[in-house]
């Protein structure tokens, strides 16, 4: 670890020492590479240089034991040994953890897609719970949501729905939401109070950049059409719904949420680049040990992540072992204690993959 702390700090003094060049300095568009690569490191490299003037206090002041010392004054310095050493071993905990990678994808826009699974009606219910759960999340955060599209339950639910979360940080959070999700509570047309068991299915994909993912025009095939939901006479009477197949895939996107063919297309392609981009993704977790592929925020689509247990006011997260009594609230959108801890769980995990 302190090898590779030593060429991130030779790295940053290399960054800092070509900044200063004149032919470097008149160049703005590398000048501004360079700063960007340089700001990326310079907290960790200060980090290391406090590690490495408290590591040379530390020697320093033990040496002082093998003076000759009166009492008061060994026990003085056994003091300022012991502060330092305590002082280095936070240093280093903090550098390890920045050490760990970060998740690339983590301050990108998310694509989430919530659809009903078993249970009928009350999955379908449970989707627009869970919307309505994330929406509330996003407020609190500051994010905004888009509907990209969506398709309604004879009930008021939704069989599906598609959105975009737009804000910082916001893949960050919402990666850990991805996977089933179970309903346990007794269904409003239960006369007989019985508890139903239903299941959601959550995908949370970041936004993929054109550059990204290149899409080949002669791989889609695009259909318009007159949207079938709500929107007024314009949405109705005009074909702004779009269809985009993607041929190779199979990968078939529907948006009609927007008032023109144009927005549409966009959102619809946003969420075709998602997907693919997640599809490669997850080509690439395969190739990964096990150990790691079942780590928190990995995959694990198919896998039953938490149990929403009304009638004993329960969340139980079944990937840490956690449960909450605090069930309303989190309905209501109070999501951080759930994801702080699975946050902290995944960190924990990749800290222990570190070398030291």
């Amino acid at each position: 670890m302190l090898e590779r702390l030593e060429q991130i700090e030779r790295r940053y003094q290399e960054l800092t020492e070509q900044m200063a060049e004149p032919q470097i300095a008149s160049n703005v568009k590398r000048l501004q590479t360079l700063a960007q690569e340089r700001a990326g490191v310079e907290e960790l490299v200060a980090k290391y240089r406090d590690y490495k003037a408290t590591a040379g206090s530390l020697v320093e002041t033990r040496a002082m034991l093998n003076g000759e010392l009166d009492e008061e004054m060994r026990s003085l310095v056994k003091q300022e040994i012991g502060s330092l050493e305590a002082k280095l071993e936070s240093i280093l905990t903090g550098l390890k953890t920045a050490l760990v990678p970060r998740d690339v994808s983590d301050e990108k826009n998310v694509i989430m897609e919530i659809r009903a699974g078993a249970g009928g009606d009350e999955a379908a219910l449970f989707v627009a719970d869970l919307f309505r759960m994330y929406s509330r999340y996003a407020q609190s955060k500051g994010w905004s949501i888009d509907i990209i599209n969506s398709n309604e339950s004879e009930r008021g639910g939704f069989k599906e729905i598609i959105f975009e979360v737009k804000g910082v940080g916001a893949f960050s959070r919402l990666k850990y939401e991805r996977g089933v999700h179970r309903v346990q509570r007794v269904p409003v047309t239960e006369s007989s109070g019985r508890i139903h068991t239903s299941t959601v299915t959550l995908a949370v994909l970041p936004e993929a950049s054109e550059v990204e993912v290149s899409i080949n025009p002669n791989d889609l095939k695009v259909d318009f059409y007159r949207s079938g939901g709500a929107g007024g006479q314009n949405v109705n009477k005009v074909a702004t719904a779009v269809r985009i197949t993607h041929l190779p895939s199979g990968i078939v996107i529907i948006c009609q949420d927007e008032r023109s063919q144009l927005q549409n297309r966009n959102r619809a392609m946003a969420v075709l680049r998602a997907r693919l981009l997640d599809i490669e993704q997850q080509k690439q977790e395969e190739a990964i040990t096990e150990q790691r592929r079942s780590q928190v925020g990995t995959g694990g689509r198919a896998e039953k992540i938490r149990t929403y247990n009304f009638p004993q006011d329960r969340v139980s997260d079944h990937r840490i072992g956690l449960t909450l009594r605090s069930l309303p609230r989190i309905m209501e959108g109070d999501l951080d204690k759930l994801i702080d801890t699975l946050a902290a769980d995944d960190q924990a995990r990749l800290l222990e993959e570190q070398v030291i």
